[in-house]
């Protein structure tokens, strides 16, 4: 039997038939009404070819940039795929540990993959990233630690020759996004967004790129025809309304009280955990913890495939207070007394 690939598990396997889903970093609420009516609305035009120039007027409406500073895409994958495949990369980069889709697509394409594993509390700097580096990529805040890299920070790994891409995937979770750089036009830099977590939406793919123009332009050249769906392309449309930039920060909001809850619940019970910006806390349960608590019905993400973890960690997403008291409850039955 061949052996998964680490690079590509995702949590979603692990919460298959759990009762209580912690492993999927998913908005744990309904999606709003007018979301659901606009994603119902697009089946009445799936009749034909789609197109996503509605979308990317959009998402360059919302952050004030133009429409060549946009590539909408199926998802963040999508997007790392066509980074992977922009150009024959010499020394390509990915700060780990990350969400580990960017450093696979990268391999799958062909490249040999420097990584810069960072060590806790996951703290960037510009010195970390080797001098010779072409492309850099890098999530803020970072899945699944939670690090939230300075805005400075990052533009300071920008360097003639060379592509940074910012995985901002999670930034929605972080009210006012103060450290954004979506809708800054810098040479070589690009950002990635992800509307699937935040809205609800795994199962539409949706997504976007920002930044360089020709970075941008260099990027839709190797795009599939098509590869935004109709659905997709509505949604994108209706995340980027007036309507859903009140609703994200609300939920913003909503997420920091709820991560400030478990985080209290991990530190009553003296678990060490990452401070996070994001929908999710890395806590270092220790071994075989992850498993105890699947046995009991209820599922986090392992950490041990990404970079630079091991299996005493445990990625847990952050959900309404009394159903993340089920889950401290459990841990704290698997603990020693402290």
């Amino acid at each position: 039997m061949v052996e998964p690939d680490p690079l590509r598990h995702h949590g979603d396997v692990e919460a298959r038939g759990a009762d209580l889903d912690f492993a999927v970093n998913v908005y744990d609420g309904p999606r709003p009404p007018w979301l659901d009516a606009a994603l119902l609305a697009s089946l009445d035009d799936v009749g034909a070819y789609p197109s996503a120039s509605l979308a990317r007027a959009a998402v360059a409406r919302l952050h004030e940039i133009g429409e060549d500073e946009v590539l909408v895409t199926a998802g963040a994958a999508e997007a790392f795929t066509l980074v992977a495949r922009l150009r024959e990369w010499r020394r390509p980069v990915v700060v780990h540990p990350q969400f580990t889709e960017p450093h696979a697509a990268l391999e799958q394409a062909g490249h040999a993959v420097t990584p810069v594993v960072l060590s806790a509390p996951f703290a960037l700097a510009a010195g970390d990233v080797p001098e010779d580096a072409d492309l850099v990529v890098v999530g803020n805040p970072t899945n699944p630690t939670g690090a939230l890299h300075p805005a400075a920070v990052l533009r300071s790994l920008l360097r003639p020759g060379r592509l940074v891409v910012v995985d901002e995937a999670f930034m929605d979770c972080v009210p006012g996004e103060p450290d954004a750089l979506v809708a800054v036009r810098l040479p070589g830099l690009v950002v990635i967004r992800s509307l699937t977590k935040h809205w609800g939406i795994p199962g539409v793919r949706a997504g976007y790129v920002t930044g360089d123009p020709a970075v941008v332009a260099g990027l839709e050249r190797g795009q599939t025809p098509w590869s935004i769906g109709t659905t997709a392309a509505a949604a994108v449309v209706a995340c980027t309304s007036p309507a859903a930039v009140v609703e994200g920060r609300r939920r913003a909001e909503e997420i920091a009280t709820w991560r400030a809850h478990l985080s209290q619940g991990l530190s009553t019970l003296g678990i060490p955990f990452q401070h996070s910006a994001a929908s999710f806390v890395l806590a270092q349960v220790g071994a075989g913890v992850r498993e105890e608590l699947r046995a009991s019905g209820i599922a986090v993400r392992r950490a041990d495939t990404f970079p630079g973890l091991d299996d005493t960690w445990v990625r847990i997403a952050v959900r309404p207070p009394a159903r993340t008291d089920v889950l401290l409850a459990a841990l704290g039955s698997l603990l020693p007394v402290h």
